[in-house]
């Protein structure tokens, strides 16, 4: 029986120093900036129609950065966060999330 061996490769893309652009991406770049908008070829995306629109929800993907923080709560409202089970940290911060967006609107 013969036995196979895969190696798994990985890369990195450092964002902070992304690798120099060729003189041929330059040229691209530069060709793609100065073509008008009226030369792109949509033909191949479908068109949004209002029903699109009517069932589109904002930020559907959005997925916020977590960050761990070190917070004093009283003991009652700790409780009674962890008296409807496990997630009371979801919890937590969805009710944050309302009242931020809700105060964000007030302004």
């Amino acid at each position: 029986m013969k036995s196979t061996v895969s190696k798994v490769v990985r890369y990195e893309l450092d964002i902070e120093n992304p690798p120099p652009l060729t003189n041929e991406q330059r040229a691209e770049l530069k060709a793609l900036s100065e073509c008008p908008d009226s030369d792109i070829d949509y033909s191949d995306i479908p068109p949004l129609t209002d029903d699109f629109f009517k069932n589109a929800v904002r930020g559907r993907f959005y997925k916020p950065v977590k960050q761990q923080a070190t917070v004093r709560i009283d003991a009652d409202v700790l409780d009674w966060l962890k008296a409807s089970g496990r997630g009371y940290q979801t919890r937590l911060n969805a009710i944050l999330r309302k009242e931020m967006l809700a105060d964000l609107k007030r302004r």
